[in-house]
């Protein structure tokens, strides 16, 4: 296991000889991390992949594996551990029991579970899953009935868990680099998504509609944005388009965050631009290859936004070995 940024951590039994990992993955994660039981199944070696956000109030894990029984019952339910739990199954097929049912989940649906209960997840294909974490007390006020969301399949295509899905993979990504900050408005947003896949209370639900997804939806646009900003065919349109939304509603939502998507836009490429300039090994590359790779159009307007935005030249920048 390795720690990335004192936040994340790694776990993959590629590390562990294969006839130990069983017996590892019981003793560090089973009883330590999880407080579960595993068993594997017996026609095929035991491997599994993972990663986990530990932040306050959410705990956000990811991982695959190979066909397998994970257990909570008997000893571990004595821990105390009433945290309410959303298991998303990525790929693969899985079953999970709990107060007397039974649920197959297709790939993409979605289940919610109470630590205090007893809970067997089968994956009996080699799949993934995330699964978030949150204290009880803090969805209690805004869910209809957390009993009654407990054990209710949630299918793949309902609109708050796919967004809830990519916001926490982006956490995942990001979050040993995000400042405390942002990470603490990411922890609300994420409670808020939450709560609208479980169904919130009606007095919560315009709260966390306002809040929650519109914030995750301008941080999934934004990181859309920065993925894509050396494509000089990016519009809003492609944005929307990625996030099943209208044009209209990307725009408002930058407008909402005091700018526009074309003046991030071109924050995002400008400063790639001035990142470049300052490399180094720069000074071989003509500006107006620089301009045209990180997505602008033209020579001339690239100069005068680059200008305004840091007050000199991409000449000047650079520094007199420039062309």
């Amino acid at each position: 296991m390795t720690n990335i940024g004192t936040r994340i951590f790694r776990f993959s039994t590629d590390d562990i000889p294969e006839k130990d990992r069983i017996a590892y993955w019981r003793e560090h994660y089973g009883q330590v991390m999880l407080r579960v039981d595993l068993e594997p199944a017996r026609d095929r070696a035991f491997e599994a992949h993972g990663r986990a956000l530990s932040l306050p109030g959410l705990q956000v894990m990811e991982g695959s594996s190979t066909p397998a029984r994970i257990s909570r019952r008997g000893q571990y339910l004595a821990d105390g551990n009433d945290d309410i739990m959303l298991a998303i199954n990525r790929s693969g097929s899985a079953v999970f029991e709990s107060v007397g049912r039974v649920q197959s989940l297709r790939e993409g649906d979605a289940i919610i579970l109470s630590g205090r209960e007893a809970a067997t997840f089968h994956r009996t294909s080699l799949g993934s899953s995330v699964t978030l974490l949150v204290p009880r007390t803090l969805l209690e006020s805004t869910l209809v009935s957390v009993e009654d969301a407990i054990m209710r399949p949630i299918p793949a295509d309902q609109g708050a868990l796919r967004l809830l899905s990519d916001y926490t993979t982006w956490l995942l990504n990001a979050g040993g680099s995000v400042d405390p900050q942002l990470l603490n408005l990411s922890i609300r947003h994420v409670h808020d998504l939450l709560a609208l896949t479980a169904g919130p209370s009606a007095d919560f639900a315009e709260t966390a509609r306002t809040r929650g997804l519109r914030a995750a939806r301008l941080k999934l646009a934004k990181s859309y944005v920065v993925a894509h900003s050396h494509r000089r065919d990016i519009t809003i349109a492609t944005i929307a388009a990625s996030l099943s939304v209208t044009p209209r509603y990307v725009q408002r939502l930058f407008e909402a965050d005091g700018t526009t998507f074309s003046e991030f836009l071109n924050g995002q490429r400008l400063a790639r631009a001035h990142r470049l300039l300052c490399e180094p090994g720069s000074s071989h590359v003509a500006i107006s290859t620089i301009a045209y790779d990180i997505g602008f159009g033209d020579l001339s307007y690239f100069n005068r936004c680059f200008r305004r935005q840091y007050g000199r030249t991409p000449r000047e920048v650079r520094g007199d070995g420039a062309r």
